[in-house]
Parts: C-alpha cells; sequence; structure tokens
C-alpha cells in the first residue's frame, strides 16, 4: 500500500507539472504575433449572395473574382452586411469557391480613422469543426483509456504546442534546425513516455530506447541526404519561405530534422512496447538473466517492427500518392520516377525512418536488460524490480 501511494502520489505530481508547462506553453508569445501586415480584424462571416458573372472557366480551372456579400456573425461589425471579393487565380490547391449559406472567415481592413477599407473572405470557416473533432477525440480518449487516457491527451496537447510555440518560431529565427530539434524531440519523448508510464524502469528504458533510436535516424538522414542531393525546396511552401525574407534558413537541415520528427512517434510506439513487455517479464519471472531479458525483448521488437515499419510506409505514401498516379498515368517508367526529387525525397524519408524503427527494439531490449535485471539488493524489499528506479 505504501508503494501503491507513493507511486500514486508521484504521478499526481508528474501530471501537474506537466499541466502548467502546458499552459505555459498557451501563454507564451512566439514573437511574430505582430507580424500581421495594418490593421485588421477576423471574424465569422455569413455568405448572403454570391456573383459568379466575373468568373471564367477554362476546363475544371475557374478564373476572375467572385462578388460575395457577407454578414458579419461576430466582432465589431456584428450583424451589419458588406460587399467582399473572392479574387480566384486558376488554382484548384488554393482556389476557393463560396456559396449562399457557407461561412466564412473574412479579414476586414481598418483604415487610420477607425474606418473600414476592405473586405477579403479568405477561406470558408472551419475552426468550429476543427474544435469538435478535437472535443470529440479528447472524450473518446478519456472514456477509453480512463486516466491514462486523459495523460495521453495532456501528452497530446504539449505536444503540439511545443512545436508551435518553441520549434517553429526557433526554426524561423534561425536555430540550428537539427540540434533544436533533437533537443524538442527528446523533451516530447520525455514528456509522452513519463506521462503514460510514470517514472519507472519501463519509463526510462523506453525513453532511452526512443531516443537512440531518433539519434540514429538523424545521423543516417545527415549523411543520405547529402548523398541523394536532396534539397530542402522540396518541402511544401518552402520557397514561398525564402521569398517571404527567410532566405537565411537551412532548408537542408530543416527537412532532416523532418525525417527523424515524423518517426519519432512511432519509434516512441516500438520502443514503449518493449521496455513494457520486458518490465512484465522480468516481474514474472525475477531471477532472469540479462541475456534472457535481451533476448526477450529482441523477440518483442521482432514481432513489432515489421507491421511498425508498414505503418510509416502507409502513413508516407498517403501524402504522395496522386504525384505517383500522375507518373503511371503518363507511362513514365519507375527508374526515371524513382530518381525524381519529390520521389527521392519521399523515398528517403520512408527508409531512414524506418531504419531509425528497426534499430530501435535492439538499443530498447539492450537498455532493458540493463536496468531491469541489476542487483536485486538494490531494490527495498516488497518493492517490484520493474517500478523501483
Amino acid at each position: 500500500m505504501k508503494e501503491l501511494f507513493v507511486a500514486n502520489k508521484r504521478n499526481i505530481v508528474l501530471v501537474s507539472v506537466f499541466c502548467l508547462l502546458t499552459i505555459a506553453l498557451y501563454l507564451l508569445p512566439t514573437g511574430f504575433e505582430g507580424h500581421v501586415k495594418g490593421d485588421s480584424i477576423r471574424c465569422r462571416a455569413r455568405v448572403l449572395e454570391v456573383d459568379n458573372s466575373r468568373l471564367h472557366t477554362y476546363g475544371m480551372v475557374r478564373k476572375g473574382e467572385q462578388g460575395v456579400s457577407l454578414e458579419m456573425l461576430n466582432g465589431p461589425f456584428k450583424g451589419e452586411r458588406f460587399d467582399g471579393h473572392n479574387q480566384l487565380l486558376g488554382q484548384m490547391d488554393r482556389d476557393k469557391l463560396f456559396r449562399v449559406g457557407d461561412t466564412a472567415l473574412a479579414v476586414l481592413g481598418i483604415g487610420p480613422q477607425g474606418e473600414l477599407l476592405t473586405v477579403n473572405p479568405v477561406a470558408h470557416y472551419r475552426l468550429d469543426l476543427e474544435l469538435l473533432l478535437l472535443g470529440l477525440f479528447a472524450v473518446l480518449l478519456v472514456l477509453f483509456g480512463g486516466w491514462v487516457g486523459a495523460k495521453a491527451l495532456l501528452s497530446f496537447l504539449f505536444t503540439a504546442l511545443a512545436i508551435w510555440k518553441v520549434l517553429i518560431p526557433l526554426l524561423l529565427k534561425g536555430a540550428d534546425p537539427i540540434l533544436l530539434s533533437l533537443g524538442v524531440v527528446a523533451c516530447l519523448c520525455g514528456a509522452i513516455i513519463f506521462l503514460v508510464a510514470g517514472i519507472t524502469r519501463t519509463g526510462v528504458v523506453a525513453f532511452l530506447g526512443a531516443f537512440l533510436g531518433v539519434f540514429s535516424s538523424c545521423l543516417m538522414a545527415m549523411f543520405f541526404t547529402g548523398k541523394f542531393h536532396v534539397h530542402g525546396a522540396v518541402m511544401p511552401f518552402a520557397e514561398t519561405l525564402l521569398y517571404s525574407g527567410y532566405g537565411h534558413l537551412d532548408l537542408a537541415g530543416i527537412y532532416i530534422a523532418a525525417v527523424f520528427i515524423a518517426s519519432s512517434g512511432a519509434v516512441m510506439d516500438l520502443a514503449m512496447d518493449v521496455a513494457a513487455s520486458m518490465g512484465e517479464v522480468v516481474s514474472k519471472k525475477p531471477d532472469i538473466t540479462r541475456a534472457e531479458a535481451f533476448g526477450s525483448g529482441l523477440r518483442v521488437g521482432r514481432a513489432v517492427v515489421g507491421t511498425m515499419t508498414t505503418t510509416l510506409l502507409l502513413a508516407y505514401s498517403g501524402g504522395f500518392i496522386t504525384l505517383l498516379m500522375a507518373f503511371m498515368a503518363q507511362g513514365i517508367p519507375l527508374a526515371n520516377t524513382f530518381n525524381f526529387i519529390y520521389v527521392a525525397a519521399e523515398v528517403l524519408k520512408t527508409l531512414v525512418g524506418s531504419f531509425g524503427l528497426v534499430l530501435v527494439a535492439p538499443f530498447s531490449a539492450l537498455v532493458g536488460a540493463v536496468l531491469f535485471t541489476r542487483k536485486r539488493e538494490t531494490v527495498p524489499l516488497g518493492e517490484s524490480a520493474t517500478e523501483q528506479l
């Protein structure tokens, strides 16, 4: 009972600390809040009327200007009606077409005397649906996972805020992308794993195994990115960043960071599987040798790694499936396809991420064999060897 009380107390303290850290991250300014040009107000608006007479259709593409009559739903002009203009550039991935009854995100340009200068419907309003999805996800996670689900939700929020409030602003300010990303991933690995597993041997084994796997992916990405002649401009909106006054950015380094960041979630999952399984084995057989524990960890890793590498392949391929379809539709040979820089960049990301995923199993098994089977006399009577740190 005493050990259970201590473990619960430690758990509550850890969750409280990460709650405070999550709140602090939410309140932390990025430093880019004042980069919005001019004075403007963003608000929701209902589309009352549309005028498509100045739109021209060229096959599947539309260009021109759509007139839109909007009723403001919030903000200082709530209830008022204004006419706006929706410019279509003939780019299907960026253009939007409004219909009567749609809800739009409108940007109102305000003059120096507070007068309204422009009304620009920039996008369909989706924030309410996004928050609804997040709420449903949170409820389902807590209902299914209970206390562990609540901690997983906390780690999810902490991770999202760490990326938005720490990683991205520091990358924009010119910080070394590889070192910065390694540091952020290490912190996130610790937060996610220790929130779920607690500050236990299982958590330490999973953390060390995961970080060693991520670090291996980082080294592989640094080596093969140069060999593949892949530059960071293959990433979406990379050129837009350069033309927006951020020509100092190390896009190649950011691409390398993206490679091991993308695979870090699967790496943590596999490390936790191996660590938890080894902990259970040791708890059932306290006299197990290090060699036997290492072998058990490897067998668990072998069983899981096959599906995990396929998971990475499916996750990555889903992002560029239309690119592969375009090459196949034009009858381009596979040799040409896989030498194309965009395809080569995805192949590199998939295989390097999988390389770290394969290595995390032996890393976790090795660390677990050392930590789980250390001398029994260091563990007080009545306390589990798999939980005592």
